[in-house]
């Protein structure tokens, strides 16, 4: 494989399939700028910037090396916090600025925290620099907000990053000699018949992958049943770094440009399972406002740099936050196999039991489609944690209600069973009886509603929360969304937050 570290080129032929980036930049090339805090994606002390080619020019983002794989970086540029600075300088703008403002402590997750807000700098170029204070603290507390310090001492560190959001942004440019492969697009060509690209890391009975279309992921996933699929990587690397285990053979999405595109058509809004969070928030932010909002809350900015969609739904897991919204739009997966053929099912039919789906092997989740009329109607999302920002649901739930002329009332929850359930027997409830008139609430249907919830689910109780708190809160959800949307149907004018925590 090819890439560029701190504008070196590197060419490597015998790496680890699962070696993450991490391991590499700190073993390999000795930059140990790029610390080790918690090898899960959850501190920041790892962030780097990868630069990827885009249609113009190089498109930076943060991403936490220790969960990133190795193989996925092919042709990309990778800046470290000892390659920020721009040649002839002693410091990047941020680098100035954490002296400056007296942001660094003791120290060692200081270099995180300079490449988040070098990155925030890169993205917002000059649209923040005379912004509106409140505003430009936002987007720095979004920017970090994946960055611990253990210290406590973000004020300093705020206060850098707002005033490097006033000076130009910069990174090293690209050596001349390097030539990244062109871009892949939605529109590219599918590479029927050809000849699959060379594994970027190969050995006995282990290669890593990384296909350009889906016919080649259904030639390797026909040729080897047991290899892993990867996209962002932000769950199945913790197979490495926290179990110890080894991948020997992955197959990486990253290039397959039609599990990437994102269409929003007048009737449908169709996903690829291995488009990116912060892809989803920019094409989201306006047909799917509430979405986007949990997006902040499911992941730091560096997760949403790699985090799919089709991992968090694939992933089966209870309290992943994505399927309980996905379930009350009654979104339907495009699931395809080793042989090119294609099915579909609604996200409801497709949890089994805890961890378990309906994927066969060789099949691969390709796209979500959601219907456009599903977001039309009022949709609220709640999301229980013990840390706001950063953190994994004690219980998630989704309500989407159709209004008053038809009142259909559709619930989900996660963290309440097994898997992510809709409560069917509280919607048929609640869409049969008046509930609420002219904006006010009949509390004795409500009532009624937490009873039946009651009987449909039973929490498990966990180092995150009991099950009487997650039934408790599962009821207190319900009333809530209940309330908000009787009050917003009436035009009654309600404080109201989107999103709760413990």
């Amino acid at each position: 494989m090819q890439f560029v570290v701190n504008n070196v080129p590197v060419e490597l032929a015998d790496a680890a399939v699962d070696m993450t980036l991490l391991h590499y930049l700190r073993l390999h090339q000795s930059l140990t700028g790029t610390k080790e805090g918690c090898a899960s994606g959850d501190c920041g002390a790892c962030t780097v910037l990868v630069g990827r080619q885009g249609a113009d020019s190089v498109v930076y983002a943060t991403v936490n090396a220790c969960i990133c794989p190795l193989g996925s970086l092919q042709d990309c540029h990778v800046v470290t916090v000892e390659g920020l600075a721009a040649p002839h300088e002693k410091m990047h703008p941020v680098q100035a600025a954490m002296v400056e403002c007296h942001g660094s402590q003791c120290g060692f997750c200081t270099p995180g925290f300079v490449m988040s807000l070098a990155g925030l700098q890169l993205a917002a170029g000059n649209t923040l620099a005379q912004a509106d204070g409140d505003i430009q603290r936002a987007a720095v507390i979004d920017a970090i907000s994946g960055n611990l310090c253990r210290c406590t001492g973000y004020r300093p560190i705020i206060d850098a990053g707002i005033s490097a959001l006033k000076k130009p942004a910069q990174v090293a440019s690209f050596v001349q000699t390097w030539q990244p492969h062109a871009p892949l697009t939605g529109n590219s060509a599918p590479l029927v018949g050809a000849d699959l690209p060379a594994a970027l890391s190969d050995g006995e009975d282990s290669f890593y992958q990384q296909p350009h279309s889906e016919v080649q992921l259904q030639q390797l996933l026909s040729q080897y049943p047991a290899a892993r699929m990867v996209a962002g990587g932000t769950d199945l690397m913790l197979e490495v770094t926290q179990q110890y285990k080894n991948l020997p053979q992955l197959i990486d999405l990253n290039r397959v440009a039609s599990l990437t595109a994102i269409e929003i058509n007048d009737n449908d809004i169709i996903l690829g399972a291995a488009a990116p969070y912060s892809a989803l928030e920019k094409a989201l932010h306006k047909i799917s406002p509430e979405f986007v909002a949990l997006l902040a809350r499911l992941g730091s900015r560096q997760i949403r740099n790699r985090g799919t969609l089709g991992g968090n739904i694939c992933n089966a897991s209870p309290i992943a936050d994505s399927p309980p919204y996905l379930l009350v739009l009654d979104a339907e997966l495009e699931i395809v196999n080793s042989s090119g053929s294609a099915r579909r099912e609604l996200i409801a039919d497709f949890y089994r039991d805890y961890k378990k789906t309906t994927l066969a092997a060789g099949e691969y989740l390709a796209r979500i489609r959601i219907a456009r009329v599903q977001l039309a109607q009022p949709l609220k999302l709640f999301k229980i944690t013990k840390r706001y920002e950063d953190d994994i649901s004690a219980v998630m739930g989704a309500f989407c209600w159709s209004g008053q002329a038809v009142n259909e009332f559709k619930i989900a929850f996660g963290g309440m069973a097994a898997i992510p359930k809709r409560a069917t027997t509280t919607e048929q409830f609640l869409s049969k009886n008046l509930w609420q008139l002219a904006g006010d609430v009949n509390e004795n249907i409500l009532e009624q509603a937490c009873d039946l919830l009651r009987r449909e689910f039973s929490p498990l109780s966990d180092v995150r929360a009991s099950a009487a708190y997650r039934m408790a809160m599962a009821g207190n959800l319900l009333k809530k969304a209940c309330y908000e949307f009787a009050a917003e149907a009436s035009g009654k004018v309600i404080e109201a937050r989107l999103f709760t925590h413990a």
